[in-house]
């Protein structure tokens, strides 16, 4: 089964699993169909539940330092990873890391250069916005912290795919004053 980037966010946020953009966008439409200054249950709980987490967030970003901020934050890709079914999405790219960079290359629009002498994995997402799910666009929570998890994705994910444990870190951070988000894997 091959998903493209683009339908891989989509399945994420129109699923609810996210606080992004898309989740607020539903949010706004279905405060139109409400009276004016009403909040419908289910919009007064969503909000409830993004303040929460953007205040959790904050507040770890603000009492731990960054090591203590990976060991929290890294374990939380399994729940993405887990969501996406993402063991049945790298199935045919098992054994096989060029053809996965490849495919991300391709499908998801990644940079990607492979020093296959060293063994390391330069990969780029090649944007210039955030496309973490859980950033909350709507209200500017856009911890740094978040990109511990997303290393704990690639970490997850190139594991997957070369068949054993790997190192993976963000190098590169738009939440971080970079302009993109660049990722460094050591296989």
């Amino acid at each position: 089964m091959m998903i493209s980037r683009k339908d891989f966010f989509k399945k994420t946020c129109l699923a609810g699993a996210c606080f992004c953009g898309f989740a607020s966008l539903g949010v706004q439409a279905a405060a139109s169909e409400t009276v004016v200054g009403q909040a419908r249950p289910d919009d007064k709980k969503l909000k409830f539940m993004q303040d929460w987490i953007s205040t959790l967030l904050l507040q770890v970003d603000e009492n731990a330092n960054d090591e203590e901020c990976r060991k929290i934050m890294k374990p939380c890709a399994m729940a993405h990873y887990n969501y996406l079914e993402m063991d049945n999405v790298l199935a045919p790219y098992k054994g096989d890391i060029e053809k996965f960079n490849a495919f991300i290359s391709g499908e998801w629009g990644w940079k990607v250069n492979y020093d296959k002498a060293k063994g390391i994995i330069v990969a780029d997402e090649n944007k210039s916005y955030c496309v973490c799910p859980m950033v909350n666009k709507e209200k500017g929570v856009r911890s740094s912290i978040l990109c511990f998890c997303s290393e704990g994705f690639a970490e997850k994910m190139f594991s997957t795919v070369v068949g054993h444990p790997v190192s993976a870190r963000v190098v590169s951070s738009i939440h971080r004053g970079n302009d993109r988000c660049i990722y460094e894997i050591k296989i």
